[in-house]
């Protein structure tokens, strides 16, 4: 008898190797993969600006690291307290010194540019089609919202067209440079709208992830934490995120579609040598 659907991991359409350089970018679950990744042994670069959780905002950073955008102190908020922010990113990046927060910005925006020119594998991770905007379109999306007052935003829920639409131009890009492109879905929960909310917002972005696979391979993500493991016990406490024990799982699959037996072989040799480096002895 069987008592779950377990997705059975079939090779991808290329191999990674600890010979790639590989950037991960979108929702905190790219933190998750990315992490066991560097753990792992394998030259990676992960969510250095902090996450960003909808298609548009990254297909936005994506385009402005390709063209070389350069941050000036006109590009941010200051709010009553006279400190600036930068509504592009996470919160820390928030400074009363507007021109020393465009410096900061500017160059963590030539390193990370330079990690993607040298990448092999771009992955990206989706979180919500749902976005805040400073206007009333996706044009004036915001990656991160540093606790203004909503009144300040409009929201809106992005279709599966907008979104292929927004990112495919840039998605090509790449691809013409090379690129090995992964697409996938967070399956972190996000409650705002309950849970029918929620699946119509991941349902957007699995629509726009299947269109777009002539540029990008499709990882499942979404579909091994609610198909295969589907039980509360994988979610964290605050019943939205997946527990450790959960994100290890779903990097197993990832290593049984990306990684050869001989690259296996060597992440769990550096694995167990990052352990034993962690590791702090009890002096008695």
């Amino acid at each position: 008898m069987r008592f779950r659907t377990e997705i059975e991991m079939r090779p991808g359409c290329f191999a990674i190797s600890h010979d790639d350089k590989i950037v991960l970018l979108g929702s905190c679950f790219s933190d998750n993969v990315g992490s066991r990744l560097s753990r792992d042994g394998f030259d990676v670069c992960f969510n250095p600006f902090g996450p960003l959780y909808n298609p548009v905002s990254l297909a936005r950073f994506l385009n402005d690291l390709l063209e070389g955008r350069v941050y000036r102190g006109s590009d941010f908020i200051r709010d009553n307290a006279g400190i600036y922010h930068c509504l592009d990113f996470a919160s820390r990046y928030q400074s009363p010194d507007a021109d020393a927060l465009a410096a900061k910005l500017n160059d963590e925006m030539v390193a990370l540019r330079q990690a993607l020119d040298a990448s092999s594998v771009l992955a990206l991770t989706f979180g919500s089609s749902v976005v805040y905007s400073l206007g009333d379109s996706v044009g004036a999306t915001v990656g991160n919202c540093h606790k203004f007052p909503g009144s300040m935003f409009s929201r809106l829920a992005v279709s599966s067209s907008e979104i292929v639409r927004i990112i495919s131009p840039v998605l090509s890009r790449l691809k013409e440079q090379g690129k090995n492109i992964i697409l996938t879905v967070s399956p972190i929960r996000h409650l705002a709208d309950g849970l029918h909310g929620n699946q119509l917002s991941k349902a957007r972005l699995l629509l726009a992830c299947d269109a777009l696979s002539g540029l990008a391979e499709y990882f499942p993500a979404y579909e091994i934490m609610l198909d295969d493991l589907r039980d509360y016990r994988f979610y964290d406490r605050d019943l939205k995120h997946p527990t450790d024990m959960a994100c290890d799982y779903i990097y197993e699959k990832f290593s049984q579609r990306y990684f050869s037996s001989s690259t296996i072989e060597k992440a769990i040799k550096e694995r167990e040598a990052s352990l034993r480096a962690a590791h702090r002895q009890i002096i008695q």
